[in-house]
């Protein structure tokens, strides 16, 4: 299998050692509910998080979800979406790979991305996972038509159509059953009419 590789990615791959194991420190006055409860909201860097579970959690977790920076060249108050590629995957990788562990041998691991870093990180999850254990599901998020596209035609950009979610199981992706919901049960983009709008008010409102 053809491995992708990147700027200080020997680094990146052996990041995982290197994170010490550390002791998670519960905060009273931050609590809520039951004491006893397994349910933890944990505040701090993620890969040191990952790693003080580990001894707890690993080979356990039956699903895990995440949805990691798209790397959209988009400014946030909170993370950098501005990465250059070989940081993001340097970024990814160790987190991947500590994940994967969590997993129990019939667990699945559902990564949301869009087009912008969907190819590297198939690359690095089919590395980590092994590639005939991984399944992409195509997610659509807009229609072809419609207001929308009227301010994507009028600023020469490609449409985003759809997003990916990449699934990483251990021993393949088996017993997978996806609950197909009818359109017309969740989507009313196009349920609402506005009679009477002249075209220069539609052009109006795509130029604010």
């Amino acid at each position: 299998m053809p491995l992708l590789d990147w700027l200080n990615k020997p680094d990146a791959v052996r990041t995982v050692q290197k994170v010490p194991y550390r002791l998670l420190e519960a905060v009273p006055e931050l609590s809520a509910g039951d004491p006893d409860t397994e349910n933890m909201l944990i505040q701090g860097d993620n890969l040191q998080a990952l790693k003080a579970l580990l001894p707890l959690y690993a080979g356990k977790v039956k699903c895990i979800y995440i949805d990691p920076p798209y790397n959209t060249r988009s400014a946030f108050e909170y993370y950098d979406d501005n990465l250059e590629h070989s940081l993001w995957l340097s970024m990814m990788y160790p987190r991947l790979d500590l994940l994967r562990e969590f997993l129990s041998e019939d667990g699945l691991m559902c990564i949301q991305i869009d087009d912008n870093e969907f190819a590297h990180l198939f690359l690095i999850c089919a590395e980590i996972c092994g590639v005939s254990n991984l399944k992409v599901i195509c997610v659509k998020m807009s229609e072809p038509s419609g207001l929308k596209m009227g301010t994507v035609k009028r600023l020469g950009t490609i449409p985003k159509l759809k997003e990916y979610i990449i699934l990483c199981g251990k021993n393949g992706i088996k017993g997978l059953d996806i609950e197909r919901i009818p359109k017309g049960t969740w989507d009313n983009e196009y349920n609402i009419f506005l009679d009477g709008l002249t075209k220069t008010d539609r052009e109006q409102q795509f130029s604010l």
